[in-house]
């Protein structure tokens, strides 16, 4: 189930749902009846897609599985290891218990078969009888060795003549076991051959750990030094004098560097660097030379590897890392991580990879220096949101970092024609600024979290925007990350476009293609396959086309708080006093005479805003066209939706004490006509609105047939409608009249609004 977990998370995809498919897949497997050949044979039926994807999930389990398994072993090394050499203690304590019992069996079996009385009486039996012939007897070859076999070792041992000294050695060795097997030798004599031999080999033991750990003790000395000890039998202990020696050498030479305040945090990483990482290197290399790799000291190897990281690790942390991540220097700090990291993936060459250990552990000062670059931008942006005048100009010169040019200006030029205010010019460039060090957020795996950090920046900055739209001061003004920030109020038309004008061109435009630096292009897989280009960078970041999509519903709480500011604007008057009730329908058949046909006062206002914001729109919106039409299109959804959703208008209308009568309903028809007449004509008639418009227009309809009249009756023609409403629009927005009245056949308005009209009727009347 942790595999199945491990790979649910991988995919991004709910772990529970994961571990049941793979429950379920297993349960054939594990099945007393399970029919390996039938199992085959069903598979054989798939076509070729289902075979491939098969042949894809067994390749996912696959990769989930080795992830699993490298995760576990190095979660569990240490005490792995702890648990081997604990092991491999108790059996060399085992074996000793095993020598001491066997040596006290044999001296009881001696004592009881009465050995020392039978020698002691051979003896005497020997010195009565033949006393003379003993002391006159010439010792033995045997015994003349025997007798100058320690003073051999000694010479060899002071002359230090370690080769020689191994082999008597072993020449001892041989002839004392070739001595007990064969009872050659008086055991008072073997005993002290013995004696001797292990006396010599512990003092050589001593001599050759002395030299190994002597600093001037380098190169080929100090692997001969190990070997030779390693053929004495010592083994670990000749390990960890190889280790130690090497960890000695690298701060011997570590004295000479001192870091300073003032120096330069690079220089002393790769300084640094170079020293523990070269030692290492080397540690390894005279390992695998005398060791051959096994197991146990290959394991010894890679803990004492990684202890030496953990310590370089914080040592860069305390003078290189620490300061530059408080002051949020994100460059300095990817710039020491880079170049450490760098050094140690020269190890993985001699199986040692060490990096996941130095990301783990520079990971918090980076993630510390990430957290106050994105609050310096923040902190600044808000700065100048504070006097930002809300008007739209090309990038400021001045305000960009000299010597330092900004990646937007790198092959190309029309980057900084641009139109954004001050904050949002400031906020662009720190962007664009911050996006040149991420080269190491990639490598520790960062992007997430950085574009995670980014979002809410421009979050908050969308939640400042909103604050200067005058209307929403009450209602957003709390919103999370804007706190108590004070903030310019953009006044007129023109600079709450430009509110809309920043938000809209950060987002869609200049923080992607910025963002695009944490998804590097595999430059291989391009070459090798230059066809499915397209088809790859439409593939390539899902998570960036997310957060893309959280940029953009940002902006729509901004397009929400615009249009609500704007349709309130209409709706209500600074008393509080509607515009838009019952009455202005329900009194019209009372004044007959003074009566002219027109669309109603709060209708020719949302036309003239509208067109207003339309020639503002299109200086402010060029190539972005597409965005200023959905901002129209929801603010005219805005006000209809008031209109659709006023309880106390249509209980009026319905149930109120005067109903609704002929010119009420033909004035109600003609601003509905209106509303979808300018809609199509300024191409934002959404589905939506057209679908209110016409449930608005029925429930009209159905409350006027309530008081007994056919409202078909009394409803002119269409072309009457359209005729009024496009005198109305030519009139409002200041444009000639069309000679004899005749209209563009070809225009949007005389096609849609007639559709959209009778449609309303053909729909009320089955």
């Amino acid at each position: 189930m942790a595999l199945t977990a491990k790979t649910a998370r991988s995919r991004g995809t709910p772990v529970k749902e994961n571990g049941v498919k793979l429950e379920e897949g297993l349960n054939v497997f594990k099945s007393d009846r399970f029919d390996a050949q039938g199992y085959v044979q069903s598979r054989c039926s798939l076509n070729e897609k289902e075979l491939r994807q098969f042949c894809s999930n067994l390749f996912d389990l696959k990769k989930a599985a080795a992830e699993e398994m490298r995760r576990s072993v190095y979660a569990n090394y240490s005490a792995f290891i702890q648990t081997s050499k604990e092991i491999s203690d108790l059996e060399g304590q085992l074996s000793s218990i095993r020598n001491l019992l066997s040596t006290l069996a044999t001296v009881n079996h001696d004592l009881a078969e009465g050995v020392k009385i039978d020698l002691s009486k051979s003896v005497e039996g020997s010195t009565e009888n033949g006393s003379l012939t003993f002391e006159d007897r010439e010792p033995s070859d045997l015994e003349n060795w025997l007798a100058e076999f320690p003073d051999l070792l000694d010479v060899l041992l002071a002359e230090r003549r370690v080769d020689e000294a191994l082999a008597a050695l072993e020449e001892g060795e041989h002839v004392a076991s070739e001595a007990k097997q064969l009872k050659m030798l008086d055991p008072a004599l073997l005993l002290s051959l013995q004696n001797a031999i292990t006396e010599r080999r512990q003092k050589l033991a001593d001599q050759l750990a002395e030299a190994a750990c002597q600093p001037s003790t380098r190169g080929g000395e100090l692997r001969s030094s190990i070997s030779a000890l390693k053929k004495l039998g010592d083994g670990p202990r000749a390990h960890s004098l190889l280790l130690n020696a090497h960890y000695q050498r690298y701060q011997y030479n570590m004295q000479s560097l001192r870091p300073s305040s003032t120096s330069y945090g690079g220089a002393y990483t790769a300084a640094l660097s170079q020293l523990v990482f070269s030692a290492i290197a080397q540690a390894a290399t005279d390992s695998a030379a005398i060791f051959e790799n096994e197991p146990d000291y290959t394991s010894e190897l890679v803990m004492w590897a990684i202890k030496q990281t953990e310590a370089f690790a914080l040592l860069i942390k305390r003078h290189a890392l620490a300061s530059s991540a408080a002051a949020g220097g994100l460059r300095a700090a990817a710039e020491c991580v880079q170049i450490a990291l760098g050094h140690c993936s020269l190890l993985e060459a001699r199986g040692l990879a060490l990096c996941p250990v130095l990301l783990k552990l520079f990971r918090p000062s980076v993630e510390q220096a990430l957290e106050a670059n994105l609050k310096r931008i923040e902190e600044s942006t808000a700065a100048l949101a504070a006097a930002d005048d809300w008007v739209l100009t090309t990038v400021p010169t001045a305000t960009r970092q000299p010597g330092r040019p900004s990646s937007t200006s790198l092959g190309n030029t029309t980057a900084f024609q641009h139109k954004l205010t001050s904050s949002a010019h400031r906020f662009n460039l720190m962007v664009q600024d911050f996006f040149e060090d991420v080269g190491p957020l990639l490598s520790m795996q960062l992007g997430g979290q950085t574009l995670e950090g980014l979002f809410q920046v421009f979050n908050s900055y969308v939640n400042m925007l909103i604050k200067a739209l005058p209307g929403s001061m009450d209602e957003e003004a709390n919103y999370e990350g804007s706190g108590n920030k004070i903030v310019r109020m953009a006044g007129d038309d023109a600079q709450q476009m430009a509110l809309l004008a920043n938000a809209s061109l950060l987002a869609d435009e200049l923080l992607p293609r910025a963002a695009m630096k944490l998804a590097p292009i595999n430059k291989v897989a391009l070459k090798d396959d230059l066809r499915r280009r397209s088809s790859d960078r439409q593939n390539r970041h899902p998570e960036q086309r997310e957060w893309k999509k959280r940029l953009v519903s940002s902006i729509d709480r901004l397009k929400d708080s615009f249009c609500r500011q704007h349709a309130l604007d209409l709706i209500f008057t600074e008393e509080g006093d509607s515009h838009l009730t019952a009455d202005m329908y329900i009194n019209l058949d009372g004044n007959v005479d003074e009566f002219e046909w027109f669309p109603s006062l709060i209708f020719q206002e949302l036309f003239v805003k509208l067109n207003r914001m339309t020639s503002i729109a299109a200086d402010m919106f060029v190539g972005r066209e597409r965005f200023t039409t959905l901002l129209f299109m929801r603010l005219t959804e805005t006000v209809i939706l008031w209109l659709s959703e006023d309880q106390s208008f249509w209980d009026d209308i319905e149930d109120g004490p005067r109903p609704l009568g002929p010119l009420g309903l033909q004035q109600f028809y003609l601003d509905m006509k209106f509303v979808i007449c300018f809609a199509s004509q300024g191409r934002f008639l959404s589905r939506n609105l057209q679908r209110v418009i016409n449930e608005i227009i029925s429930k009209a309809m159905t409350a006027f047939s309530a008081t007994g009249m056919d409202p078909y009756s009394e409803l002119p023609e269409d072309e009457w409608f359209d005729d009024i409403c496009h005198e109305a629009m030519e009139r409002l927005s200041g444009k000639p009249k069309a000679i004899n009245g005749d209209r563009d056949l070809n225009s949007p308005t005389a096609s849609v609004s007639a559709q959209s009209i009778s449609s309303v009727r053909s729909h009320g009347s089955s």
